[in-house]
């Protein structure tokens, strides 16, 4: 455990004299850069695991750290943080983050989860929603109704990577309830997409001096659900041809190429439509499934989830210490910041409680699929980011003190899900023995 702490120590004692001697050279100071965060995260990373926490926790704690170290006289990280370069890396992470999460499931998958992971999802996205405005409005009652709005959306998705690893590890991930808490997972993060790509447009058309109304709230609705229905539909039916006549190329990353771009011109399609690119990432992800791989698979390939994870490994930990960075742990001297922060916990965790209501038939353990649902993780953030990207006024709609709130949010539901988990589902098992 030595050695990566020494490495780190000495890659921050040589960041200022590389990122001076390559002054000359924009792509240097970028190297630099890279070479310390992924660093950091992957030494961070570890740590958080060793502490039974998922790796991304540790990423963006020390994003935070990383960050705030002019707080104590060190400003070399100041550079990496206003980087256009390591941004650009980043917002890649995204989607190619979007485009695993999106791999993980399939079309038929969403239409197999049934009526009682529908009825969790749609509680577990409206109740949330409710709350985040409602505690944004009470503590922020300066600003705008977009910003309630906006503040409500970030609570709306749940993360599946935090609960499902548990679930597996636990030998439960085939239960009733996981299966519940992994469909309505999903469906959450697609009602979530549609209700960002919503609250995005009402803003941009507010900011453009036009009134949103419900007529053209109705429109953005609408084209969010058609782009998402009309490219998992045409996916659907066209990937297998499409991938049948990649097939027939020959050399090497013909398949995960062919795949990536399908994920680049959906998120670039979403972008011309209106929409957050990460909708048509996520989008892409969910078209292929294991109709595309088998053609692939038979002739020898790995699997397209395996072919994409290096590249993930490489690209998503620069995402989330960058998104790490940005929190000013500054802001939390400020009495607002910290109860608005304790307010999006609360709001964060009774939302997803409420969802349990839904769940059905009798006799299901309720308790845990709430619980089960509670972590936000990487798509709160990620929304949160594209907060800090929207104006209103030529005001940031997500200040850094509202960012930073949201990040504490996100951080506190992925540490607490793990544990509680655990407990909830050891005293269900119990109770079931009796």
């Amino acid at each position: 455990m030595r050695r990566p702490l020494i490495l780190v120590a000495a890659l921050l004692a040589a960041l200022p004299g590389v990122a001076q001697a390559g002054a000359s050279d924009p792509v240097t100071p970028v190297l630099a850069a890279l070479a310390v965060v992924l660093t950091a995260a992957k030494v961070a990373g570890d740590l958080s695991v060793r502490a039974g926490q998922p790796a991304v926790l540790g990423e963006l704690v020390v994003g935070v750290l990383l960050g705030n170290l002019s707080l104590v006289g060190i400003g070399w990280f100041e550079p990496v943080e206003t980087s256009a370069a390591v941004d650009i890396l980043a917002r890649l992470g995204v989607i190619v983050l979007l485009f695993e999460v999106g791999l993980e499931s399939t079309v038929a998958d969403m239409l197999r989860v049934g009526l009682p992971s529908l009825v969790v999802a749609l509680v577990g996205v409206v109740t949330p929603f409710a709350l985040g405005w409602a505690v944004s409005a009470w503590l922020l009652p300066d600003r705008s109704a977009y910003v309630h709005a906006f503040i409500g959306a970030t609570l709306t998705a749940t993360s599946v990577g935090i609960t499902a690893p548990v679930l597996r590890d636990l030998g439960r991930s085939q239960s009733p309830e996981a299966r519940i808490i992994l469909g309505a997972a999903v469906i959450d993060d697609v009602l979530g997409l549609v209700i960002l790509a919503a609250v995005s447009g009402m803003i941009q058309a507010a900011d453009q001096g036009r009134s949103p109304s419900a007529g053209a709230i109705a429109v953005v609705l609408l084209k969010a659900v058609a782009f998402l229905v009309g490219a998992l539909v045409l996916g659907h039916w066209l990937s297998p041809h499409l991938f049948r006549i990649v097939n027939r190329l020959k050399g090497r990353g013909v398949f995960v190429t062919a795949a990536l771009v399908l994920c680049f011109l959906l998120a670039w399609l979403g972008a011309i439509v209106g929409l957050a690119p990460i909708v048509g990432a996520y989008a892409a992800g969910l078209i292929l499934d294991e109709r595309v791989f088998r053609q692939f698979t038979e002739r020898g390939e790995e699997t397209l989830e395996r072919l994409v994870h290096p590249i993930s490994a490489f690209l998503v930990p620069v995402f989330f210490v960058l998104m790490g960075m940005h929190v000013e742990l500054s802001a939390f001297a400020r009495p607002e910041v910290v109860g608005l922060a304790a307010g999006l916990t609360a709001a964060a965790i009774l939302g997803k409680q409420a969802c349990a209501l839904g769940a059905y038939p009798p006799g299901l353990d309720r308790r845990s699929i709430g619980i089960g649902m509670v972590p936000r993780g990487e798509v709160g953030l990620i929304f949160a980011n594209i907060g800090l990207g929207l104006t209103l006024a030529g005001q940031s709609i997500i200040d850094r003190g509202i960012y930073g709130a949201v990040v504490m949010m996100v951080i506190v539901t992925t540490m607490v899900t793990p544990p509680a988990l655990k407990w909830s589902l050891g005293k269900g098992a119990a109770r079931s023995q009796r």
